[in-house]
């Protein structure tokens, strides 16, 4: 199998299909788009996420925070604690752990989470650092918003720009092949990106407006995310991709390793639906936050399209992020 997130075909097939037991208190469970694992906690819930960080090497400690809090926020739930194991290969030093963890613990204060546990190993199993979070959060029960929540008629925005943390991994990983190719303010500026790869404050601004569905833009870009959010929810989804937030650095960037950005991993962005009545009023919110939000589609009842210019194009589902070209290369 190709590097990369199981395809939605295999994940149905392998994974799902062999989840069979079911406990009446789960509310939330594994589907394609849904972020958040669920649990009936009487007048709360329990929301949970977990992710691994295994396509960087720099900022893992950072990224494994925001990366996991960030779905916690795609339900509009501030993140309270977050657990961290780590697996790394032989060669790891303390002075490699303690700025892992230091790294870690930045910016869990940043969002205000606890690291309230997890596991520390080291194994011959790895060739590098990988990290795994779960993060927790609880929620009132009637405030918790889903990927699946989309409706008809809505209106689909996205906060931030595309390709934000592909762009940062690859400006910072692979800076010295950049050097030649690209001018070191666009390097340093897409560094930069990775300091606003957290969504926190999005998704709960987002939540208290009141919008319909939420889903947080990683492997498989925004298009990936898009075709998930619509899939979730059992409908159709056209997107404009001439409205899609694009920064130079990313153009610049992607154009050198032959990435469509549009299909590139983008923790920092999320796209959000909501009904075309409210959608003024949180435009106005985030906008007095200073918050970037565009508007780029709208749910349909079937039909998965992507309109560019003239032309009508189908949305596909997520495949091999964009990412790893770069790093082939």
């Amino acid at each position: 199998m190709e590097i990369g997130k199981i395809p939605t075909e295999v994940l149905k097939e392998v994974i799902f299909s062999n989840i069979k037991h079911r406990r009446s208190e789960v509310l939330v469970r594994p589907n394609i788009g849904e972020d958040c694992a669920v649990v009936d906690f009487g007048d709360y819930v329990c929301v949970m996420s977990t992710d691994p960080i295994t396509g960087a090497i720099k900022d893992i400690g950072s990224l494994a925070i925001h990366i996991s809090c960030n779905d916690i926020a795609s339900s509009g739930v501030e993140p309270l604690g977050i657990m961290l194991t780590i697996m790394a290969p032989p060669n790891t030093t303390k002075e490699d752990l303690s700025y892992v963890m230091a790294e870690a613990n930045k910016a869990a204060a940043s969002i205000n989470v606890e690291i309230i546990g997890g596991h520390t190993e080291i194994t011959d199993a790895v060739n590098r650092m990988i990290i795994s979070a779960t993060a927790i959060g609880r929620q009132a029960k009637n405030k918790l918003v889903l990927s699946e929540g989309a409706k008809i008629g809505d209106a689909v925005f996205m906060t931030k720009h595309v390709g934000l943390e592909g762009v940062a991994i690859i400006a910072r990983d692979l800076e010295e092949k950049l050097k030649d190719k690209v001018s070191y303010d666009i390097i340093k500026s897409a560094q930069e990106f990775s300091k606003d790869i957290s969504v926190v404050k999005e998704g709960i601004l987002a939540s208290s407006v009141g919008v319909h569905s939420m889903h947080d833009v990683t492997e498989g870009g925004i298009f990936g995310a898009l075709w998930e959010l619509a899939e979730a929810s059992g409908l159709g989804i056209e997107v404009y991709e001439d409205n899609i937030n694009i920064r130079e650095e990313t153009m610049q960037i992607c154009k050198l390793f032959s990435i469509n950005p549009m299909r590139l991993i983008s923790s920092g962005v999320m796209v959000i639906t909501i009904s075309q009545d409210k959608k003024d009023l949180m435009v106005e919110a985030f906008n007095s936050k200073g918050m970037d939000i565009t508007e780029i589609g709208k749910v349909i009842k079937e039909g998965r399209i992507v309109i560019k210019g003239d032309k009508l194009i189908d949305l596909e589902p997520p495949y091999v992020d964009e990412l790893y070209k770069a790093f082939e290369s």
